[in-house]
C-alpha cells in the first residue's frame, strides 16, 4: 500500500510507476537538529586550511568515481534519465571536485590592493551554514555545483532535494562520509516548505540558495529578503537559439537536437526557442523536424535511447496543456504532440511551427522535449525576438560573421552567451541568469565567492 504522500515523500520510477521509495517528511525537530549540525560543521570547518578542504573535496570526487556505476543508475531510476547521459553527469560532477580542489585555494588567496600605505587587503572568509533547495533533474550535478564551492571556502552545506529524489539525496550524503567529510560539513533533511522556510528563518543559516521554478524563486527569495539574508536564484528560462542566414544549417541542426532534447528536455539552460532568419527557415526547420523524429525513445537503462520518460506524470501533463493552447493559438503541429500511451509518462519529441511572440509557447518555459519554431524577418527582428522574454539565462546564435556574433552577444540580454555551439555549464565559467531567470552566479570564482565574506583588512590608517 502507498504511504500518503501528506507524510511521506515518494519517488516513482517515471518509466514504469512503480514506488521506488518512501521517506517521511522531517518533522520541525528533526530540521531544528539539521540545523544545529550543519552549524556545530561549520564552527569546526571554518578553522580547517583551504589546502585541507581542497584535499577532501578531491576526495569527494574519487569516491564518486568508485560509486559511479550505482550513482547514475539511481538518477536513471529516479527521474528517467537515459543511462548514458545520467553517467556523463557523474563523470562531469567528480571532475568539477577535481577543478576546484587544483585551482580553487588560489581564488581564496589574499589580494593586494593599492591603497596609500599599502598595507589594505582583501580576505575571502565563510559565511556560515549554508541552505540550499535543489532540483530534480540534475540530482548530482546540480548539487554538487553550488556545495563544492561552498565547502571550499569553509561553509557547510545543508540540501533540502526534491522530494522524488529522495535516493540520490541519501547517496551523495553517503559518498560525502565516505569521503571523510566530517558530519554536519555536508547534511541533507527531507524538509517540507514549511521546514524550508524554518530553515530560512532559523539565525543559524547564514544565507541560501535555490535552483528551481520561478514561483519557487519569488517564495524563497521573499523570505531570504524578510530575514536579511543573501540569496542567489537559479530559475530556469526559456532559451532562444538563433540561426541567422549565413549559418552553417547541418551543424546547427545538430547542435539544436542536443541542446533541446538533451535530458528529454528537461534543462533549464537549454534551446527551447528556435528564432531562424528567414531565408534559410525552410530549410532549417525540415531538417529540424527530421532529425528530431529519428530521436530513439524508451527504457532509459537501454543505451540506444536518447529520450526517456518526463520525471512525472503531471510535469507531462502541464506541458502537454502548454502545447495544445499554443497550437489552439495558431501554431502548427510539425512533430508529435502527444502522450505516449502505457507505462510511464513518456512525452513524443515534439516540434511546433509557426510560433509568435503571443503564443503560450514562446512566452512560457516548455521543461520537457518541445520546440517552438518562429521564423524572423532579418537579424535585428531575431534580435528583438530572443530578448522578447521574461528570462534571460542563456542564448546560442549560429552565425558565419563574428562581427555579428559579436553585435548579438553584446546585445543578448542573459547570462551566457553561446556562438557556434549550444548552452552548457562548466566549472571554469560563472552560470546564472538576468530577469526573471533570477540573480547570482553559480560555477568559476563568481560562484566560489558568491557565499564569503569579502572582508577589507586595512592596518596602520592615520
Amino acid at each position: 500500500m502507498m504511504t500518503s504522500p501528506a507524510t511521506h515523500a515518494i519517488s516513482l520510477n517515471p518509466a514504469t510507476g512503480e514506488t521506488l521509495s518512501t521517506l517521511a517528511w522531517a518533522t520541525a525537530d528533526d530540521v531544528n537538529q539539521a540545523v544545529a549540525l550543519a552549524d556545530t560543521g561549520y564552527r569546526q570547518w571554518k578553522k580547517t586550511a583551504v589546502a585541507e578542504r581542497a584535499d577532501a573535496l578531491r576526495k569527494v570526487g574519487n569516491v564518486l568515481r568508485q560509486h559511479a556505476e550505482e550513482m547514475a543508475q539511481m538518477i536513471s531510476r529516479e527521474i528517467g534519465k537515459p543511462i548514458i547521459q545520467a553517467r556523463g553527469e557523474v563523470t562531469k560532477s567528480a571532475s568539477l571536485c577535481d577543478w576546484y580542489a587544483e585551482h580553487g585555494p588560489a581564488m581564496l588567496s589574499t589580494e593586494a590592493t593599492q591603497v596609500e600605505n599599502n598595507k589594505a587587503v582583501i580576505e575571502y572568509r565563510p559565511l556560515g551554514p549554508i541552505m540550499a533547495v535543489m532540483p530534480w533533474n540534475f540530482p548530482l550535478w546540480q548539487v554538487l555545483r553550488g556545495a563544492v564551492p561552498i565547502l571550499l571556502a569553509g561553509n557547510s552545506y545543508l540540501l533540502k532535494h526534491a522530494p522524488n529524489v529522495m535516493g540520490s539525496a541519501k547517496l551523495i550524503g553517503d559518498i560525502f562520509t565516505e569521503a571523510g567529510i566530517p558530519a554536519g560539513v555536508f547534511g541533507w533533511v527531507n524538509a517540507t516548505n514549511d521546514g524550508v522556510s524554518q530553515m530560512i528563518n532559523d539565525p543559524r543559516i547564514a544565507a541560501v540558495t535555490l535552483t528551481g521554478s520561478m514561483r519557487a524563486g519569488k517564495a524563497i527569495g521573499a523570505q531570504a529578503g524578510a530575514a536579511l539574508k543573501k540569496c542567489v536564484l537559479e530559475l530556469g528560462g526559456s532559451d532562444p537559439f538563433i540561426v541567422l542566414n549565413d549559418a552553417d544549417i547541418d551543424e546547427a541542426v545538430k547542435a539544436a537536437v542536443m541542446g533541446r532534447y538533451q535530458n528529454t528536455g528537461q534543462v533549464c539552460a537549454a534551446a527551447k526557442r528556435f528564432i531562424v532568419e528567414a531565408g534559410i527557415a525552410d530549410a532549417f526547420t525540415e531538417k529540424f523536424v527530421a532529425a528530431a523524429a529519428k530521436l530513439k525513445m524508451g527504457n532509459p537503462q537501454d543505451e540506444q535511447n536518447y529520450l526517456g520518460p518526463m520525471a512525472r506524470y503531471d510535469l507531462r501533463d502541464e506541458l502537454h496543456d502548454q502545447v495544445t493552447a499554443t497550437l489552439e493559438e495558431g501554431a502548427t503541429l510539425l512533430l508529435g504532440g502527444e502522450k505516449i500511451s502505457g507505462k510511464g509518462n513518456y512525452y513524443a519529441a515534439t516540434v511546433l511551427g509557426n510560433v509568435t511572440p503571443k503564443m503560450t509557447a514562446f512566452r512560457q518555459e516548455m521543461f520537457g522535449p518541445v520546440a517552438a519554431v518562429t521564423v524572423a524577418r532579418d537579424a535585428d527582428h531575431a534580435l528583438a525576438l530572443a530578448n522578447d522574454s521574461d528570462f534571460g539565462l542563456s542564448a546560442t546564435v549560429y552565425t558565419a560573421d563574428e562581427t555579428q556574433a559579436q553585435r548579438f552577444a553584446d546585445e543578448l540580454e542573459c547570462g551566457g552567451v553561446f556562438i557556434n555551439g549550444y548552452s552548457a555549464s562548466d566549472a571554469r565559467v560563472a552560470f546564472g541568469g538576468v530577469k526573471k531567470s533570477g540573480f547570482g552566479r553559480e560555477l568559476s570564482h563568481f560562484g566560489l565567492h558568491e557565499f564569503c565574506n569579502v572582508q577589507t583588512v586595512w592596518k596602520d590608517r592615520h
